[in-house]
């Protein structure tokens, strides 16, 4: 059976993001010049109704109304980057940790450079935040959608807005993160 993928864009501060996924499950999510990311296939079709979910989060995270995601997502890669695609959901809004403590969070602690490579595969930006991680003297290094977007997220993340100065977010409570399913 096949399966019909789908695909949209959202404007956002970053300019326009890419969304793509299989009507139930967002299985990508790409910034302007996205390392590798060559665009939609010409089988895809063009929809926005299949990312109201994600629009919706996206809008209030750019808002600086939301911390933590729950879309329902469809990560495909090797069980190690699955297990670390897994992981990073479980970093903290504001927070940075890097390669070599994510390869210690997944139990394999000389297994920074793969960790840093199956970071680099992350299929989806921003909701898988793999922007969170960083290199052991505390710089960025490496991110699909370019350098400039990492340090954008961060400094967004770690901004003083309403939410961060007394008012809660409304959406910061959810754990866990959204189901993450491998794929069929």
């Amino acid at each position: 059976m096949t399966t019909t993928t789908y695909y949209s864009t959202i404007d956002s501060p970053l300019g326009q993001i890419f969304l793509q996924g299989d009507g139930q499950l967002l299985t990508g999510l790409f910034m302007p010049q996205h390392k590798g990311w060559r665009g939609p296939d010409a089988s895809w079709q063009p929809s926005d109704a299949p990312f109201s979910i994600v629009r919706q989060q996206l809008a209030e995270y750019f808002a600086g109304e939301r911390q933590q995601f729950d879309v329902p997502l469809k990560l495909a890669g090797t069980p190690f980057q699955q297990r670390v695609w897994h992981e990073l959901v479980r970093i903290p809004f504001g927070t940075t940790i890097t390669y070599a403590q994510l390869a210690q969070r997944i139990g394999q602690p000389t297994a920074s450079r793969a960790v840093g490579h199956a970071n680099g595969r992350n299929p989806i930006s921003i909701l898988v935040p793999c922007h969170r991680v960083i290199g052991a003297d505390g710089k960025l290094t490496g991110y699909g959608g370019g350098l400039d977007k990492k340090e954008w997220l961060l400094a967004w993340e770690r901004s003083p807005r309403p939410a961060r100065l007394g008012v809660p977010d409304r959406h910061a409570a959810r754990t866990p993160a959204a189901p993450v399913h491998a794929p069929a």
